[in-house]
């Protein structure tokens, strides 16, 4: 049994910043990644970071590199999503996932995540 649970959504000005977290607990001996997810009202979800909790390794998706940093405390299980110099089309609800297993070098898809927290909304305007 795993758990997933986001925090620290909100309200903020274009320019602004957010830092969200999420905490993963439960059975996570076998823990491999953990991702960040955003779905926009009339959109479909898409991934935004994510980081493996083996080397550290990072992806993002384009339209938020350079603005936002994924960083992770293995002993806590826990990532943290900095997001700065938000924009209006950042507002979303969040969500936070994890996957178990052993896949390599190769990125997890979306659908691939085994376990997904209840989101955070995340709303940027003026």
């Amino acid at each position: 049994q795993v758990q997933v649970v986001e925090s620290g959504g909100g309200l903020v000005q274009p320019g602004g910043s957010l830092r969200l977290s999420c905490e993963v607990s439960g059975f996570t001996l076998h823990l491999y990644a953990i991702g960040w997810f955003r779905q926009a009202p009339g959109k479909e979800r898409e991934g935004v970071s994510c980081i493996r909790k083996t080397d550290g390794s990072t992806y993002y998706t384009d339209s938020v590199k350079g603005r936002f940093t994924i960083s992770r405390d293995n002993a806590k299980n826990t990532v943290y999503l900095q997001m700065n110099n938000l924009k209006p089309e950042d507002t979303a609800v969040y969500y936070c996932a994890t996957i178990l297993g052993i896949y390599g070098s190769r990125w997890p898809a979306m659908d691939e995540y085994d376990y997904w927290g209840s989101g955070t909304q995340v709303t940027v305007s003026s």
